[in-house]
Formats: C-alpha cells, structure tokens, sequence
C-alpha cells in the first residue's frame, strides 16, 4: 500500500519585525524513514481493528459510554467498549488531517499534519538537578517558569508541554492551575499541561481566556493543549483522564491523546505488538473526542516504552525505543493523523556522552519517520524522572542539527550549477568569495551555539571547557535577563485574585538574587 503524501510544508505565521525566517523552520517534511513495509503497516492495522472490534477497553466512564453506544459502540458481556470496525475506519477517514497549534504570540503558530516534524518538550519528572549544587531535589513550580523562559528563547523548540511536576503544590487543583500560570507566564509559545480530571480543565478556563484577552477568545485561538493519558495499559481507560478528555473537548482545547505502555510490561514485548496495541489505544479516545466534537483538534500520541527486560527498569534511550517511536509515526502517517511520539528519553542523568548519542539517534529516526510532533526530546534524563536546565540548551543545538538533516539537499538549477564549478575551476580556484557561497552559508547550514569547532589549540588556549560549561553561561545569561511580559499586570492581578498562585511576582523580576 503507497503511503500517503503530505500536503504542503509547514508555515510559522510571521509578525512584522521579526527575525528572519531560520534555516531549519518549524514544520519541514519528515517521513523517508520506515521501518515498517507497507504490508507490515497493514497486518499491524488489521490487528488494530481486532483488538477494538473483538476485545475493546474496559472501565469506560458512564457519560462517554453513553455517548459511544448511541455512536454504534456496544458494550459486552465484561463491561468492555467495544468500536465496530465501520466506525473506526470511519472515524479514521473523517477526523481532522491538519489543524494550527497556536502560541500565545501568533508568530509560534505552527502547522500540524503532513508528516510536518516539530520538536518540544514534555515529560513529568519529579526531579530537576539543582543549577548550583548540582545534586537532584525535588521540582518545584518556580522550576517550571524558570523552563518556561528558558524555552522561549532556544528556537528549535517549538512547544513548551511541562515537563516537570510541581511538588511544592499541596491539592491537585494547585498543581494544575499553578503548572498553567507558570507555563503561560514563562513563553509566548505553545503551551501543553497535563490536567488531571474534569474539575481542573473547567477551572482553568477563565485563566486561559484571561490571558487570550476575555472570555471564550482561548475557544476562538487555543494555545493550551490538554495532555490525557486516556488510558491505564493494557486496553483499560483511565477514569479521571477521560472525565478531563470529555471537558477538554467541550471546551475547544486540542488535545494529545497519549498511550504509553511499557515493552514487556504494560504492553506486549514484541515490538510490533506494542505499537499495535498502542495505536488501538489511542485510536479509541480518538473515537471518544469525535464522537463528542467531530471538529475536535486531536492528535494520536502512540507513545509505547521499553523495558530492560532484565531488570523492568524503563529504558528511554535504548535502540528498541527509538525503533518504536518511529513505527508509531510511520503508523500514525498511515492513517494520516497528526501525531506525537516521544523520543530523547535519554537514561543518562546528565547531558554527557550517553545522553547525547542516546538522544541524537532516538529523535532522528523519530523525525525522519515523520512524526509530526516529537515530544520530551529536550531537557530530559534519567528515563524522564529528572531533568536539567543545561540540557536543554545542549538538546537545542543537537535539535537544530537534526532538524537540518529532515531538510535535506536541495537539488535545482542553482545547486546542480556547471558555470559555478567551470568559473571557480579557471578562476580563482576556489569557492570562498563566490556569491552562491555567501547566500548558501544562509539558507543551507546550520550553526550551533554551545558544539565547539575550534582547533584543539583555540580550544584548550581558551580554557578547555566541555560543552555543559559553555550552556551553562547560556543558561545564566537567559535566566538572568529573559522575564516575558506578556501577561499585563492587570491581567495578573486578576489571575492571582481568583486561584492560590504560588509563584511570587518579586520572583518573576529581573534582579530578584536567584539568577
């Protein structure tokens, strides 16, 4: 079976006065990577279908159930949710193929769908190494705006979905509506938090529309995605996410519908199993959202782990992860839906040797398979239970590189140019001054910011630092300096009136003594 081809490269709508357009920009065309040949796409599809055709999921809510069986859903004699295969592919035909993934500022637009690559954050790591003792605590909600902000200013991260967990927060309500100021206060981009249950994604409405500039402008230009973890593998809901789903839909928020199984414990150890499953998985709260808004901004988040099979310890940065990412979004192009696969899951616990070679193969088979959105590929360590503000510095070059390799080599009359060679050839003998150079070094190469390539001796004469000294400078300079203003102070005072916000705004000044 031919796979199907994007429709158009992405776009970032552009504001005037804005910088120029990057050499690697958000959205470039992925997909020449595919692990999977088209006949093992559809016998992994057709046990997709079996599984919510003949087995279903159980523990399904009573108003989604409700919903699903006026649908042509039917529930069985085990309480499970069965989904006709009709209605699936369905389904699968019907739903939205592309939609704009808004920042807060319109020049983070970006287009989703088409094998169009993105790359961001996301994760929930409890941890995060403390910037000057360097030894892991526990995160806290000034941790995440101080990511937030650094984020805003590192250009091949094009989301910023939180990627630790708030543990100074005291009630569930707290952290939820204390992950969204910090996120929103942090960056003008898009933003993405993990809602636990109905209530919060309710509560945190007036916030959102706040902020979008009154109520119900989030609905008109949503910039918040809800993150549901639907399901608890294998093939059961999560009751309190799915409650969050039905309430995230209802109120237009996209939404990132994530399965995340584990290889050889939660999900089959067969690799081709576990993407199965995964895909059957999400597929059904793809279902739900459908069925409650067929308009809905769904995005198929397959997201199956891998075990050490040895130990049951996770292993995010193992070549069997980065083999089962890139089949979920060579899956998810099947069946041509926008998509999220996780990738840079390193399982070193810094952003040394390990964690580098881990992330650079996991998140470049991710994106030249064509996953539309390659989320938790900057900052994360430690199997996604730390992380490190330097690392998303370092994830951020590496990120640029990658992306250039998505890119790839423009072949036309100006690259494919004899006089260019003859000219230089019975010239000067050499390229350097030539006018296809000069522009060329602006369009076709990549220059990262922290990756040294200096000789040996420029390096060692300048003191023979490693790559995590030098973004530890950029870190220090963002942090110090980099305090958005985009939330209005009336706009905030409001905010604070109406929820218990932790953070404190002497703490959100430049000048305040902790950068």
């Amino acid at each position: 079976m031919t796979q199907l081809s994007p429709r158009r490269t992405g776009r970032r709508i552009r504001v005037e006065g804005a910088p120029p357009p990057s050499t690697v920009p958000a959205g470039m065309v992925g997909g020449r990577y595919t692990p999977l040949t088209d006949a093992e796409i559809l016998q992994i599809h057709e046990l997709v279908l079996q599984l919510l055709a003949d087995l279903g999921l159980s523990q399904i809510t009573s108003g989604l159930e409700a919903r699903a069986v006026a649908a042509g859903c039917r529930v069985d004699e085990h309480g499970r949710l069965r989904f006709p295969r009709a209605l699936v592919e369905d389904v699968i035909a019907r739903t939205r193929r592309k939609f704009t993934l808004h920042g807060i500022d319109p020049l983070h637009d970006i287009e989703i769908g088409g094998r169009r690559v993105h790359t961001g954050t996301g994760g929930a790591a409890p941890t995060i190494m403390d910037f000057e003792t360097g030894r892991y605590r526990e995160s806290t909600v000034a941790d995440l705006y101080d990511i937030a902000r650094l984020v805003d200013r590192l250009d091949n991260i094009h989301w910023y979905h939180r990627s630790i967990v708030a543990r100074d927060a005291k009630t569930i309500l707290d952290l939820d509506m204390n992950t969204t100021y910090a996120c929103l206060s942090g960056t003008t981009k898009s933003i993405a938090v993990s809602y636990t249950d109905g209530a919060s994604v309710r509560a945190v409405q007036p916030m959102l529309d706040a902020v979008a500039g009154g109520e119900g402008k989030h609905r008109e230009r949503p910039f918040c995605t809800a993150v549901c973890c639907h399901v608890v593998p294998p093939m059961r809901f999560a009751t309190e996410s799915c409650d969050a789903l039905e309430a995230a839909v209802l109120a237009g928020m996209p939404i990132l519908l994530v399965s995340a199984g584990q290889a050889g414990a939660t999900a089959p150890a067969a690799l081709a199993g576990a993407v199965a499953q995964a895909c059957a998985e999400v597929l059904a709260g793809l279902i739900l959202c459908n069925i409650i808004d067929p308009d809905c901004r769904g995005i198929f988040a397959a997201w199956p782990f891998v075990s050490d099979l040895r130990t049951g310890a996770m292993s995010g940065g193992s070549g069997e992860q980065a083999l089962l990412s890139a089949a979920c979004a060579q899956m998810a192009n099947f069946y041509d839906l926008p998509n999220s696969v996780p990738a840079g899951m390193t399982d070193s616990k810094l952003p040394d040797a390990q964690s580098g070679g881990e992330k650079g193969y996991t998140v470049s088979l991710a994106a030249q398979a064509g996953a539309t959105m390659i989320h938790e590929c900057a900052g994360m360590q430690g199997s996604l239970m730390g992380t490190t503000f330097e690392g998303y510095v370092i994830d951020n070059d590496l990120l640029g590189a990658i992306l250039r390799t998505v890119k790839g080599i423009e072949v036309s009359a100006d690259t494919v140019n004899f006089e260019v060679i003859r000219d230089t050839v019975m010239g000067v003998g050499h390229y350097l001054g030539h006018a296809q150079t000069f522009a060329r070094m602006k369009t076709d190469y990549v220059y990262p910011e922290i990756a040294d390539r200096r000789s040996i001796s420029e390096w060692q004469d300048a003191g023979a630092r490693d790559a995590r000294d030098a973004a530890r400078d950029r870190v220090r300079k963002i942090l110090a300096d980099h305090y958005p203003r985009h939330i209005g102070e009336d706009v905030d005072t409001a905010i604070r009136a109406g929820y218990n916000i932790i953070l404190p705004r002497e703490r959100m000044r430049a000048g305040n003594g902790i950068w």
